[in-house]
């Protein structure tokens, strides 16, 4: 079962992120604070879900959260900086829509940076350990998804529906046939040289 939370003295929020190994479209981040006693069956770590239960749990996860955001980078300002960078900058945007704020921050993953002198946690497989860290991975998840399925209308050459910007093997050959587009991520080196 998932632990509430790492701490149990300030108002924390969970953070991860989605899409930081994709090829092409933003990443995502989420926020999330849930109350003490949060408690659904279906809530893991996104990867661990099918796409109907990530659906499914979104409103609840909603409704039930004492606060939630969502927020992204897109790939230019990927490439302007670097995915560690802007995965980052992206959940501190996510923090800072929160309402009530956080007193304590939970990651997902090893590396994170300050956040307004809030104390943090980084938490390597957090998803997977902390409710609120899975809401967040959801939230994250289901954006990122929902964005890619309105990208591939503009670019349905690259199978955006269905690979949702990783580079899949017919993604790869997608790109090796019409070139990169805008929505590449073009610091990644996708080409080969």
């Amino acid at each position: 079962m998932l632990k509430n939370h790492f701490q149990n003295i300030l108002l924390e929020a969970g953070c991860d992120e989605a899409g930081r190994g994709c090829y092409a479209g933003p990443v995502f981040a989420a926020a999330v604070v849930l109350p003490p006693d949060f408690y659904h069956p279906l809530l893991n770590d996104s990867k661990q879900l099918s796409e109907k239960q990530r659906e499914q749990l979104v409103p609840i996860i909603k409704a039930s959260a004492l606060s939630w955001a969502i927020a992204q980078q897109s790939a230019a300002e990927i490439d302007a900086s670097n995915i560690l960078k802007a995965a980052i900058k992206c959940m501190h945007l996510a923090l800072d829509q929160l309402k009530p704020k956080a007193k304590f921050i939970a990651v997902d993953g090893n590396r994170f940076y300050p956040y307004k002198k809030i104390p943090h946690q980084t938490i390597i497989k957090g998803d997977g350990q902390y409710a609120h860290i899975a809401a967040a991975s959801i939230l994250a998840k289901t954006a990122r998804d929902a964005w890619m399925m309105q990208l591939h209308e503009q670019y349905p050459q690259y199978g955006w529906d269905k690979n949702k910007g990783y580079g899949t093997a017919a993604h790869r050959a997608a790109i090796a046939l019409h070139g990169l587009c805008h929505e590449h991520r073009k610091s990644f080196k996708i080409l080969p040289q």
